[in-house]
């Protein structure tokens, strides 16, 4: 009839349709590749956000340091080795010259550094205990008759190491509290802030005397 289509025409209008573009039927498994290589781990690493958190642990930043190292050349890390080594020096410098920034924490405030110039300024007898804590460690093993004289006079040299620091301490105190009546800092650490300071001998205190023995403070 001429309403009815005959097979022929089928087959045509399947392969017209199949020509127009229609995605013929794939397998299951089939994947269609994606027309680019696939991207390394690393580059995506890289390409993340944002950076990772600063090392919570000494092992954490040991291994940060070493993978570091393989990244870099070996001028790249002479160069770094270098700056840093000079960075360090610099720092020391200026924390033995008592340069505010530089200083640690305890080594802070107007009150700490006028607690360190009266210390630096008297002749503290604790001073000498490091050198003569050693001669009598000395003689208690050279003079083994004379053990129990040494040892006594050894107890003797501490207790008026302990009144000397003792004295220091409520005398820092004091005159703290004079020069600055408003500040918190004092009570027993301060006290114990200069004592430290006075077992220390002069020429190895950090940061260094600014004043003179016998100055006015």
């Amino acid at each position: 009839m001429p309403w009815q289509r005959s097979a022929d025409d089928a087959d045509d209008t399947v392969t017209a349709v199949d020509a127009a573009g229609t995605e013929p039927t794939r397998k299951s498994g089939y994947t269609e590749g994606k027309g680019r290589p696939t991207p390394k781990r690393r580059d995506t690493e890289k390409k993340r956000g944002p950076v990772a958190p600063p090392p919570m642990t000494r092992a954490e930043a040991r291994t940060r340091r070493k993978e570091m190292r393989e990244t870099m050349s070996k001028e790249e890390r002479r160069e770094a080795r270098d700056k840093q080594r000079d960075l360090r020096n610099e720092v020391r410098d200026r924390r033995l010259a008592g340069e505010e920034a530089y200083l640690l924490p305890k080594d802070q405030g107007p009150v700490r550094r006028y607690a360190r110039n009266i210390v630096d300024s008297r002749r503290n007898f604790a001073g000498l205990f490091t050198p003569i804590a050693l001669v009598f460690i000395v003689l208690v093993y050279g003079l083994p008759r004379y053990s129990a004289l040494v040892s006594l006079a050894l107890l003797v040299f501490v207790v008026m190491v302990v009144i000397d620091c003792v004295y220091v301490g409520r005398l820092v105190n004091k005159r703290a509290a004079q020069r600055y009546p408003e500040s918190t800092d004092g009570g027993f650490k301060l006290g114990w802030y200069a004592a430290s300071r006075t077992l220390q001998m002069r020429r190895l205190r950090v940061p260094k005397p600014q004043v003179e023995r016998g100055e006015a403070v």
